[in-house]
């Protein structure tokens, strides 16, 4: 029998059961910590066995559950709200009218096409944390590329290589670089113009891979790696999407400007995820007011978003328990002191690109940005103290980790439900995108050890 890999909640489930396990086994050990900038921080050098500690019970694993919700209720609720509010701004076809005007402006010009709407969906994700919106324009950048003498391959690849891009350069995600931030006790939003910087040249890497293996297509029609596979988009016309209107461009230009508020004052007063959560309901109401949406139709569309991400905030819950249990059975820092021992025998530069690794490595067990935020941030962060890096580095190198392994693990949701709409096979994927993964965590690993050297923090 086949192996098969079991739902991400049970996953997490079984790893707070290990954790409890490890509690059992593993020696207990505290490090001092000091308060540097307002963070809580590990002290190196203090680390220390502790020889009395108690057992934890099995029935910890229970109450673990409702005390980790509880713990983490802010970003639960935070991506509740943020879930409902991209509801009705897709309602109100906004994202459809915008992508899809700028689908028929490139058209007839591949290379462009390539660089832009991997460009925009970059930029997208990475202001908003948007994914599965992007499922739905499979069938059209595929009708589209086509048109253009390419196969869906390419469609696919453009979509994913932007999904994957903008959450591994994201400057504002707020499923990812909100959350670390706020695991790691930094500011939220810190750092966001390095990593705006980054965007554009890991965009320019995934443009040339896809664009070159485009032109072979074009050059060459048998090369597609998808030729002897019928497609069950080959009989689509050009999608279908709403025209571009003045609503569209206001609802735009009020989410621009829910996020630029929401920046000032974070960096101004201190703000935190209550104050982001009412910047974006505000901007949810004022989207409805724009597009003339009744309020029971915002209702409605709001619970529909909410929903969606329900099974998100389910995963960041149960994530957090992990942490909980083994900062309840003082084994927590004697996994960071493991950690620590082989890193700190390379230099933080090189450390810092050993922690991005690692993060690559679990986003193949934990492919929920923020539920993954939850299981390893606990762990960074005060790795991130005894190697002596800032934690900002801690945090770039979740965002790595995290955004571009996104674009070949099998246990990532929206990544399988593009494939399975443009027909692509797992494995026809994989011989496509991999290269693309190895060049971006090559140049991601680069810019780490260049953060490293210049002090980001």
């Amino acid at each position: 029998m086949k192996f098969k890999m079991p739902h991400t909640l049970a996953l997490l489930f079984f790893l707070m059961a290990a954790a409890l396990v490890l509690t059992w086994v593993v020696p207990q050990v505290s490090f001092d910590n000091e308060v540097v900038e307002g963070a809580e921080v590990v002290v190196p050098g203090t680390f220390e066995v502790i020889d009395d500690g108690e057992l934890l019970s099995p029935i910890e694993l229970f109450t673990a559950i409702p005390r980790s919700f509880a713990a983490a209720q802010d970003i639960i609720f935070f991506l509740f709200i943020i879930g409902g509010v991209l509801a009705v701004i897709r309602k109100t076809g906004t994202i459809d009218a915008l992508l899809g005007r700028l689908l028929d402006a490139l058209s007839g010009k591949p290379g462009t096409l390539i660089f832009i709407t991997i460009f925009v969906f970059a930029l997208t994700s990475s202001a908003m944390g948007a994914s599965a919106e992007y499922i739905p324009f499979v069938l059209i950048l595929a009708a589209l590329c086509r048109t253009m003498n390419m196969d869906t391959m390419t469609a696919v690849g453009i979509i994913v290589a932007g999904y994957g891009i903008g959450y591994g350069a994201a400057a504002f995600n707020q499923y990812t670089v909100v959350v670390a931030q706020g695991v790691a006790d930094l500011p939220t939003y810190s750092g966001w113009p390095v990593r705006m910087g980054l965007l554009v040249p890991f965009v320019l890497i995934g443009t040339h891979h896809v664009y070159s293996y485009a032109r072979k297509v074009q050059l060459n029609p048998s090369a597609s790696l998808v030729a002897d596979i019928s497609m069950p988009v080959e009989d689509t016309e050009t999608g279908s999407y709403p025209a571009l209107t003045w609503k569209h461009v206001a609802i735009l230009f009020s989410f621009i400007a829910a996020l630029g508020i929401a920046v000032w004052g974070i960096a101004s007063y201190g703000w935190y995820l209550t104050e982001l959560g009412a910047a974006f309901v505000i901007l949810g109401v004022v989207t409805a007011l724009i597009d003339r949406m009744g309020p029971s139709v915002m209702a409605r569309e709001f619970v529909v978003g909410a929903k969606e991400l329900t099974e998100t905030a389910l995963l960041v819950g149960i994530a957090r328990g992990i942490a909980l249990i083994m900062e309840d059975g003082q084994i927590l820092h004697t996994i960071v002191h493991a950690l620590s021992v082989p890193l700190g025998t390379v230099g933080p530069e090189i450390a810092g690109v050993g922690m991005m690794l690692m993060q690559t490595v679990l986003n193949l067990f934990v492919p929920s940005g923020s539920g993954q935020a939850f299981v390893t941030m606990p762990l960074m962060a005060p790795l991130s103290d005894i190697l002596g890096i800032s934690r900002q580095i801690a945090v770039q190198a979740f965002v790595f980790g995290d955004g571009f392994a996104n674009m070949i693990v099998p246990t990532n949701a929206v990544l399988m439900g593009i494939l399975g709409m443009a027909g692509i096979p797992y494995d026809r994927w994989f011989r496509f995108c991999m290269p693309l993964v190895l060049k971006l965590v090559g140049f991601a690993a680069i810019c780490m050890v260049g953060m490293v050297m210049f002090g980001f923090s």
